[in-house]
């Protein structure tokens, strides 16, 4: 059953099954138990049901394993670090100097993805991997950079391959729907960033 979270009001459910962040959208509960964390969640139903969402999302080598979720939990991280102060910034020369810092995170992923693809569409290959995935669920809020501080961080002159690659991510019928439009994270930003 999926329930939406009054994040001004949240519910004693999600307060008990994520007693530590107390955070949305950090809780799966499946058999009467609590899982936390968007990624670790992610990870989870990987694992639980195999066969049911197709191609895993960790890679099958020991190697390529660790380095998914190195890269997964870095992007977790980094980009959430350097994003924030953008909206946190009080001028437009505070919200230009943190867009910086995301820029230059982004370049840094590009590399990433180049080594990581080893060619291919996805940072997890042929299919769309962990890193793919958790990258993905941040693309939104990129994207309302723009809207909500007149600040660009999703620029194809200087993350092309990455730019190509939210765009094959955006295009699969899997994803379709699921990233929030611009409009609703316009409207919903003092609640989440709060």
């Amino acid at each position: 059953v999926y329930t939406e979270e009054n994040l001004s009001d949240k519910s004693e459910l999600l307060l008990k099954s994520n007693p530590v962040h107390k955070k949305v959208p950090c809780v799966l509960i499946h058999d009467g138990k609590p899982i936390c964390e968007s990624q670790i969640i992610v990870q989870y139903i990987d694992e639980a049901f195999p066969n049911v969402a197709g191609a895993p999302i960790l890679p099958s080598h020991p190697y390529d394993r660790p380095v998914a979720r190195f890269w997964a939990s870095y992007v977790d991280d980094m980009l959430y670090r350097t994003w924030v102060p953008i909206f946190r910034g009080r001028t437009a020369e505070e919200r230009v100097q943190a867009a910086t810092q995301v820029v230059a995170f982004l370049q840094m992923l590009e590399q990433a993805l180049k080594k990581c693809s080893k060619g291919k569409p996805f940072f997890g290959g042929d299919s769309l991997g962990l890193v793919d995935v958790v990258l993905g669920g941040h693309l939104g809020w990129l994207y309302a950079t723009v809207a909500i501080c007149g600040v660009k961080v999703v620029d194809a002159a200087k993350t092309p391959l990455l730019v190509a690659w939210a765009q094959r991510f955006c295009a699969l019928d899997a994803v379709k729907g699921l990233i929030p439009d611009v409009d609703t994270l316009v409207e919903n930003r003092p609640l989440i960033l709060d």
